[in-house]
């Protein structure tokens, strides 16, 4: 598994390719320049960082993703806990839980995935 990663930029640059693409440079340029006040030479620095780090493709003027904004994430979050909690899924949910309490909604939606885990 690659190791992705982002600052909190270039997850906010990342997110406006996950949500157009795939985007046009020159779309993506004016966006950036609305968005966070960037000159066209910033945002294809952000953009070539992104894809050395394999997140973002550039072809042809044609900007998209290699992974999604789930996969990101995923990587992230599985990253965190690996990290933090030794890999613990439980450890992690523990912790989550001291200071926020589940609502019933949200056990049961992890009662659920839990319940399709077990199937599989």
């Amino acid at each position: 598994m690659s190791i992705y990663q982002m600052g909190a930029i270039e997850a906010r640059f990342a997110d406006i390719v996950w949500q157009s693409e795939p985007i046009s440079s020159t779309v993506l340029c004016k966006t950036a320049e609305k968005e966070f006040g960037w000159k066209k030479s910033t945002t294809y620095t952000v953009l070539k960082r992104l894809c050395e780090k394999g997140i973002l493709k550039n072809e042809g003027g044609t900007v998209s993703s290699l992974i999604t904004k789930e996969e990101f994430y995923s990587h992230q979050s599985e990253r965190f806990i690996n990290d933090t909690f030794g890999g613990s899924l439980p450890a992690f949910l523990a912790a989550f839980t001291t200071k926020k309490n589940l609502t019933k909604e949200e056990v049961a939606e992890l009662k659920r995935m839990i319940n399709e885990f077990e199937e599989e």
